[in-house]
């Protein structure tokens, strides 16, 4: 545990918390949205520094990230809790859970990071951002070795938090649920507009990867997809965006995405964006990175088994168009 960044005090030992947008208002004793900042005394505690609740080496392409070394394998961490609290959570378990923790310093992260030949650390599985001050801690440790660092995020964070880290990062994900703030209000207890900021702040600062998981009925509509489509083109139409099938979870009963909803708002994404790709999907449509000048195949993918067979320093082999890929070479 150590003393949190972002928060003031208030009367009657109350602190105020300033990392998120839901600015909570936590008494002595209590803990914000996230449930894992403690008020103590009047001092606002981050309850998880250092604590790593899941520790493992995944395929980059498993956050999803296909333009950030591709083919590479990325030491992947995560603690417990979450700033939402959306009912169609596939972590849910991890976020909510007092499964066992681990103590890592920051020294040790990358230690762990260099003894699998990493490409460097990933923070993911639950939300990263109430992770702040390890975040911070971490993350400067890892790009001070030559490491670099990876977000998988919902976006939902103010501004200066989120300013003071972006030095550190070097490509996030994150997740656009909807274009709707209903949506963000109704299923996961939190607001749309903090997000959108998010990607247009962190889009001109690293690589950003968006990520929409299409749900029946909630936000597969054409005009949903084309609302996404167009927030995403007017920042740079070279962002990927994933688009991923939804299947019942935590307490979202609605059956699978259909194929044919999954393949239109392919359609309709691929009209705007160069780069779209498809998730949880039995289908090759989506896979795969092609040149948008050329028509060359940058990238060949099947599952996580990944091919880079048309890029040379992030740039297409073929033509030399910049592709928006971030390589080792």
């Amino acid at each position: 545990m150590m003393e949190a960044l972002y928060y003031t005090k208030g009367e009657k030992n109350r602190v105020v918390c300033g990392l998120c947008p839901h600015k909570c208002t936590i008494a002595d004793g209590k803990r914000g949205v996230c449930g894992v900042r403690e008020n103590q005394g009047g001092t606002l505690v981050a309850l998880t520094y250092g604590r790593v609740a899941s520790a493992q080496m995944d395929p980059i392409e498993k956050k999803p990230l296909y333009h950030f070394h591709p083919g590479s394998m990325i030491l992947s961490l995560g603690s417990v809790g979450c700033n939402f609290s959306c009912g169609f959570c596939q972590n849910w378990s991890l976020v909510t859970s007092p499964v066992p923790r681990s103590e890592y310093t920051p020294e040790e992260i990358v230690e762990l990071a260099r003894k699998h030949a990493s490409v460097g650390v990933a923070y993911t599985y639950n939300e990263p951002f109430i992770w702040y001050e390890y975040l911070m801690d971490a993350g400067r440790a890892v790009k001070n070795a030559g490491l670099t660092n990876v977000l998988v995020t919902n976006g939902f964070v103010n501004p200066e938090p989120l300013s003071e880290l972006l030095p550190s990062i070097d490509a996030m994900n994150i997740d656009l649920k909807s274009m709707r703030n209903d949506f963000y209000k109704k299923n996961c207890s939190g607001r749309l507009d903090p997000v959108l900021k998010t990607i247009r702040t962190a889009s001109k600062s690293c690589l950003v990867e968006v990520t929409n998981l299409v749900i029946p009925g909630h936000n597969d509509a054409d005009e949903d997809i084309s609302a996404l489509v167009d927030f995403v083109s007017e920042i740079d139409p070279d962002i990927p965006l994933h688009l991923s099938r939804y299947f019942p979870h935590r307490s979202f009963s609605a059956p699978p995405t259909p194929e044919e909803t999954m393949m239109r708002a392919f359609s309709i994404a691929s009209e705007k964006l160069k780069y779209v790709y498809m998730g949880n999907m039995r289908s090759t449509s989506g896979q795969d990175s092609i040149c948008p000048n050329c028509g060359s195949l940058l990238v060949r993918r099947s599952g996580y088994s990944t091919n880079p067979v048309g890029l040379t320093k992030g740039r297409c082999s073929s033509c030399g168009r910049d592709v928006h890929f971030i390589t080792k070479g």
